[in-house]
């Protein structure tokens, strides 16, 4: 596989194809880079969150942190950050984001925001925006990705 540019689009016919570009976006990552990933329901999202914590190599298990919102994950070593995993679909509006105080995660870890466009944006000056779309009846998704700058 190529190596993802800053910004990109790639069809991902299987859902491991959706983790090895999570992987490969990860290797562009260090701690305060927030990443927000935007589709519907099936989409790819966890997916996507899941090959990112395997790039970065964070610790534990990741899933959709749709009940619990969000879940932290340590770095798997000293050398790299950890992940927080957000799901900002049950978050009321920014006062809710507020509260889960990412402004401090940022520091030593990336933070990904599943349903995150429009609530999250504001943590930081610059993000890279996931867009990903599944084809109507079909398993295949479609991913673009690019750094948005505030």
């Amino acid at each position: 596989m190529t190596e993802p540019r800053n910004n990109g689009s790639r069809t991902l016919p299987e859902v491991a194809d959706t983790e090895a570009l999570g992987r490969e976006l990860a290797g562009t990552l260090t701690a305060g880079d927030l990443v927000i990933l935007d589709g519907p329901l099936g989409a790819g999202k966890t997916a996507m969150a899941r090959g990112i914590a395997a790039g970065l190599g964070v610790v534990g298990r990741v899933s959709s942190p749709t009940f619990i919102i969000a879940r932290e994950h340590r770095p798997g070593s000293a050398d790299r950050p950890g992940m927080v995993h957000v799901d900002a679909y049950r978050l009321g509006g920014l006062d809710e984001l507020d509260a889960l105080d990412l402004d401090s995660d940022l520091d030593g870890s990336v933070v990904v925001v599943e349903w995150g466009e429009g609530v999250a944006e504001h943590l930081v000056d610059r993000h890279l925006r996931v867009r990903l779309r599944r084809a109507e009846d079909s398993e295949v998704r479609r991913a673009e990705w690019e750094w948005v700058e505030l």
